[in-house]
């Protein structure tokens, strides 16, 4: 996977037959307290390797636009104007990159949580996405669209088992931080690449120790399940990983350590 271009919220890669753009929709400030031990308590105590802004751990938050030349798939849709004001820039990220909303047909949605579905309504109230006619999402999160979401309702398409959404994108349903928790794997004629929304909210910690989990994890032990066997994957060679929650551009490889895993960035977080 070579980076073809890059600015203040996005990076471009070319990734053999496809193109992969990550866009970058902000991030949010979290307590560290929402880390939890393997028997659900409150992590104790936080590695020095993990960084902390006022106190607080910084998620970044991530969409993915793939595309063939032909067909496009963004890969969750960012917070919109409807969460936390750190969050909202993910049409400023598409225009940075030259991207046309009206070539955005299918929009696939990680989970049901604000900073990855809400940015399908635009801050004026209108759809982001003009051209849009499905919009793939585990089937035990189709309640979100009511409200906000209400007008893009008719083009839901649930998601019960893994299911083909084109020729090179599947999505795969791994429930547990939500019950429909999907993540999506993207092959293309370089390799294999997984996209996740919140298999992992810290990557500083937890891909040297997976056991570690979130306390909005809806079922905590399936997550990390869940999360293990998704590590253990990308291990393969030629594989990659696209996360909501990695340090932006958040792609990357993955590999197998003493105790845990060893995510290897491929191209320098963003400030």
């Amino acid at each position: 996977m070579r980076l073809i271009s890059s600015g203040r919220h996005h990076a471009t890669f070319e990734f053999g037959d496809l193109t992969v753009t990550s866009l970058r929709d902000g991030y949010v400030d979290m307590p560290p307290t929402r880390l939890r031990d393997e028997s659900g308590r409150t992590l104790e105590e936080l590695p020095d390797t993990v960084p902390l802004v006022d106190g607080n751990l910084r998620l970044s938050v991530n969409a993915f636009l793939i595309t063939d030349g032909t067909t496009s798939v963004l890969i969750d849709t960012g917070a919109s104007n409807a969460w936390h004001s750190t969050m909202g820039s993910l049409l400023d990220a598409l225009d940075e990159a030259a991207v046309d909303r009206s070539e955005i047909t299918d929009v696939a949605i990680t989970h049901n949580h604000e900073d990855h579905v809400n940015g399908l309504i635009a801050p004026d109230g209108a759809e982001a996405f003009p051209e849009l006619r499905r919009v793939w999402i585990g089937a035990g999160d189709t309640s979100v669209f009511t409200g906000r979401l209400e007008p893009v309702g008719d083009r839901v398409v649930p998601i019960t088992d893994k299911v083909a959404i084109n020729d090179w994108v599947t999505a795969v349903p791994t429930p547990g931080h939500t019950p429909g928790h999907t993540v999506y794997e993207v092959r293309s004629s370089a390799g294999q690449l997984l996209v996740w929304g919140d298999t992992v909210h810290v990557p500083s910690l937890q891909f040297a120790q997976p056991k570690v989990s979130w306390e909005l994890d809806g079922e905590q032990s399936q997550a990390r399940k869940a999360r293990t066997a998704l590590l253990e994957q990308l291990t393969s060679p030629g594989h990659f990983v696209a996360g909501a929650h990695l340090d932006s551009p958040g792609l990357g490889r993955v590999t197998r350590n003493d105790t845990g895993y060893t995510l290897e960035y491929l191209a320098p977080p963003i400030a």
